[in-house]
């Protein structure tokens, strides 16, 4: 299995950047997918995160400006960053829980720098 992250990249405050995972296999093999970031000097934490058929939650830091999303037919799960801030800077990982199996697979990780 794998995650493929893409569309990182250095971005100003107030800007956006959507974010790309793509799987290897079909989306729905996964119960849950998800977002998480780690920022230097960090521990890697959730900013959102789905369980199919069930709830998706979000980081309180970014409530209101992330929103997960996925397209089925393209094995693609997406992250939508808006009104970004210098405090979201991190490498964002794409998360899959396999739904058969319990295991987790992640992805290699995208830079997102949010710098005037």
């Amino acid at each position: 299995v794998q995650l493929v992250e893409s569309g990182g990249g250095l971005v100003q405050p107030g800007g956006s950047l959507r974010l790309t995972c793509a799987a290897s296999r079909n989306i729905f093999d996964f119960n849950v997918m998800g977002w998480y970031r780690q920022a230097p000097g960090k521990q890697r934490e959730p900013a959102a995160v789905a369980k199919r058929g069930v709830t998706t939650n979000y980081a309180d830091s970014v409530k209101g400006r992330f929103t997960i999303s996925a397209d089925s037919a393209k094995n693609t799960v997406y992250l939508q960053m808006n009104s970004l801030k210098p405090e979201d800077t991190a490498v964002y990982y794409c998360k899959g829980t396999d739904r058969a199996t319990g295991d987790d697979y992640w992805g290699q990780g995208t830079q997102v720098t949010v710098s005037s």
